[in-house]
């Protein structure tokens, strides 16, 4: 399963995926795909690495879970393949790019684009069963997830990282914000939006401002 990693990251993750943990994780999710329907397809379950070598890492944004419906999952936080309908968290991102940067509404729902700029769209849980939110969480992937998150922070300067909601902002913990740069807001699910937590927060713009002033090439949201 691990060998789906690109050779940069590979290089950086090893000694976490040789820890007895990850076996375990890797038999569970290996049995899992075998007996059940799971998502993302296997070939996805690490794509949010296969876009970009390690030192490109640019952005950092997280979430929890994948889509746990046919057809929706595709290996990066908050995205679907072409052609799917958006979901609500999805929708509310794409009307705060709009508002906040003046962006076309994007014709579809798949973020890759981002990924091949060097945006890591990390889900804490790397897979799910079908129609079953959670059920691969607290099997191993949120300590790889993690461990992740910690490499980033340990071996790069000047990452920007959205936390987006209280799950996300957890995570404050593994990330070194004297070297790199923290962005927080409410979660783009109805939920929070509606309550006025996600709408306004203008991270997309707030992300090429930092880039920018980091020498670094802004991202085409």
């Amino acid at each position: 399963m691990f060998q789906q990693l690109n050779q940069s990251w590979k290089e950086h993750l090893e000694k976490e995926i040789k820890k007895p943990y990850f076996t375990e994780l890797q038999s569970f999710v290996i049995t899992e795909y075998e007996t059940k329907t799971c998502y993302p397809p296997v070939k996805d379950i690490f794509a949010a690495f296969n876009y970009f070598l390690f030192n490109e890492t640019k952005v950092v944004i997280l979430g929890q879970d994948p889509y746990h419906g046919p057809n929706q999952a595709n290996g990066l936080c908050f995205s679907v393949n072409d052609g799917i309908k958006y979901p609500p968290s999805l929708q509310n991102i794409f009307k705060e790019l709009h508002n906040d940067t003046g962006a076309e509404y994007p014709k579809s729902g798949n973020l890759e684009q981002w990924a091949k700029q060097g945006v890591l769209l990390l889900n804490a849980t790397l897979t799910v069963r079908a129609h079953t939110a959670g059920s691969h969480q607290n099997k191993g992937w949120e300590t790889f997830t993690d461990s992740v998150i910690k490499t980033i922070s340990d071996k790069k300067e000047d990452v920007v990282f959205l936390l987006w909601g209280g799950y996300a902002k957890k995570k404050i913990k593994l990330i070194d914000s004297s070297k790199h740069h923290v962005l927080t807001s409410g979660h783009p699910s109805p939920l929070s939006a509606n309550r006025g937590y996600w709408f306004g927060n203008r991270h997309f713009s707030s992300v090429n401002e930092i880039l920018r002033n980091t020498k670094q090439k802004p991202v085409k949201w």
